[in-house]
């Protein structure tokens, strides 16, 4: 699509997403045409960071094609220098508009972090990074009283979209000037429905309608 606002770039998403929910894709962008067009270069409107889930695919639950996401996944939307260094790339040279923040119910590391948190279970390996790296959403939710998965996923979120804006002095500029809006979804696995959780950068009169 052509270049457009961060507000168009969210109603895009979230009308893709309808269009899922419904039964009703479209499958835009997903011909030949289309992949002789991308062969020079990529041009894509919204970056997604999200879990690397198996059920949360972007392209499919948002009814988008080839070109047209930038996506990094991790476990739990986790952040480190890589995901920092793939979304400012997205953003200052491929002019990615909006970044969203992805998560979803039913979240294995939100869920590990939890019982690290409340059973003191503690995760060998690599996977003890990544939920170490949650663990402080989850002391933060459970610092502002917040007991019921959904409010804990969506604390994790926040977290998440906080974090990329303390951490990113690129992106926190970008959002100041307006260039890029930075936004916090979440998405429900069994009606594979995606709700705004939270914006940076999106003016609340222009935000689409859930």
């Amino acid at each position: 699509m052509p270049r457009t606002s961060p507000s168009v770039a969210l109603d895009t998403l979230l009308s893709g997403n309808r269009r899922f929910v419904s039964g009703t894709p479209e499958h835009p962008n997903q011909d030949a045409a289309r992949r002789t067009e991308l062969a020079p270069g990529q041009d894509p409107f919204a970056v997604i960071l999200g879990c690397s889930d198996s059920r949360l695919a972007a392209e499919i639950i948002f009814d988008q094609g080839l070109g047209d996401l930038f996506v990094v996944r991790t476990a739990g939307h986790v952040i480190g220098a890589e995901v920092l260094g793939s979304v400012e790339y997205a953003t200052s040279v491929l002019g990615a508009r909006l970044v969203v923040v992805l998560g979803h119910d039913s979240c294995g590391a939100v869920a590990a972090a939890r019982a690290a948190v409340e059973d003191g279970f503690a995760a060998g390996g690599f996977v003890r990074d990544v939920v170490e790296r949650v663990t402080p959403s989850i002391l933060a939710a459970r610092s502002a009283g917040l007991s019921a998965d959904s409010d804990i996923i969506d604390a994790h979120i926040r977290h998440t979209v906080d974090l990329l804006l303390d951490r990113s002095r690129l992106l926190h500029e970008q959002v100041e000037k307006g260039e890029v809006a930075v936004v916090g979804l979440g998405y429900a696995l069994a009606e594979g429905s995606a709700r705004l959780v939270t914006t940076r950068g999106v003016d609340p009169e222009e935000a689409p309608a859930p």
